[in-house]
């Protein structure tokens, strides 16, 4: 089971590989949705999670965080002073796209694409 250190975990692995392929220009917006994503697994689909990142055509790298729950995100609109729901227009706001991959044995991958140049 997930725990709330592995949200730190998860942070501290993006940070990581991107410092050693020197995309240190994108170690913040990766690891604040990193942290969104695996919170959300953490909160939503109470299972553990992996954390991948991977190369893409554009240059672009693509973050995933996999879960055992099939219920994908949702944005929702955001309430001033609220202290959730705003996590995945966060996302939103700081890759060039994003989506949710389902898989057929269950569970999901949620993935967010970083441009590179």
């Amino acid at each position: 089971m997930a725990h709330a250190a592995s949200v730190r975990g998860a942070r501290g692995f993006v940070t990581e590989v991107l410092e050693e392929h020197d995309l240190f220009l994108l170690v913040d917006d990766v690891r604040l949705v990193v942290s969104e994503l695996a919170t959300n697994a953490l909160l939503h689909a109470q299972t553990s999670f992996t954390v991948r990142l991977r190369t893409a055509l554009g240059p672009a790298v693509v973050l995933e965080v996999r879960d055992g729950s099939r219920d994908g995100p949702s944005v929702v609109a955001g309430v001033p002073l609220a202290t959730a729901g705003r996590g995945i227009a966060i996302v939103e706001a700081l890759c060039q796209d994003w989506g949710v991959d389902r898989y057929k044995g269950g569970g999901k991958s949620v993935w967010a694409v970083f441009s590179t140049s």
